[in-house]
C-alpha cells in the first residue's frame, strides 16, 4: 500500500513531525495555528438591513458608539451627530441611477430622527 504525502495529525498537543522550531510559521487560523480573535461588536453591526416605507425601499446599518469617529450633519433634525454617538448609516435601494448611486449618497442619522422622520409630501 503506498504512502500518504499528507502530513499526520498532531495528537494532544504533540506535532506530528516531531521536529521543534522548524522555521515554518503557520497561518492564523489554520489548523493548528493562533485563531484570530473575534470582533462582536463589528460582526452585530457589519450587515445591513432593508427597510420598506412609503418613500421607498432602504438599507439601514446601524453604527455603534464605539465605531462612530467623525461628525455628520443628520437630515432629519439638521444637528450633528457627533463620535461617540450611536446612530444610523441610511441608503436608498432603489435610487433612480441605480444602487450605486444610492449608497454614494448615504446619510448618517440619529436613531431617533430616522424611526420617527414623516413620510408625508409637501
Amino acid at each position: 500500500m503506498p504512502r500518504s504525502n499528507r502530513p499526520r495529525r498532531p495528537v494532544s498537543g504533540r506535532s506530528g513531525s516531531g521536529k521543534a522550531g522548524t522555521g515554518k510559521a503557520t497561518k492564523p487560523g489554520a489548523k493548528g495555528g493562533p485563531v484570530p480573535e473575534l470582533d462582536l461588536e463589528r460582526a452585530r453591526t457589519g450587515v445591513a438591513r432593508r427597510e420598506s416605507a412609503p418613500d421607498g425601499e432602504w438599507s439601514v446599518r446601524s453604527i455603534t458608539a464605539g465605531r462612530a469617529e467623525k461628525t455628520y450633519i443628520c437630515p432629519g433634525c439638521s444637528t450633528a451627530v457627533l463620535p461617540g454617538v450611536a446612530h444610523l448609516v441610511v441608503w436608498s435601494e432603489d435610487h433612480l441611477f441605480g444602487a450605486a448611486a444610492g449608497l454614494a449618497e448615504r446619510r448618517h442619522w440619529h436613531t431617533n430622527c430616522w424611526t420617527s422622520r414623516s413620510y408625508r409630501y409637501r
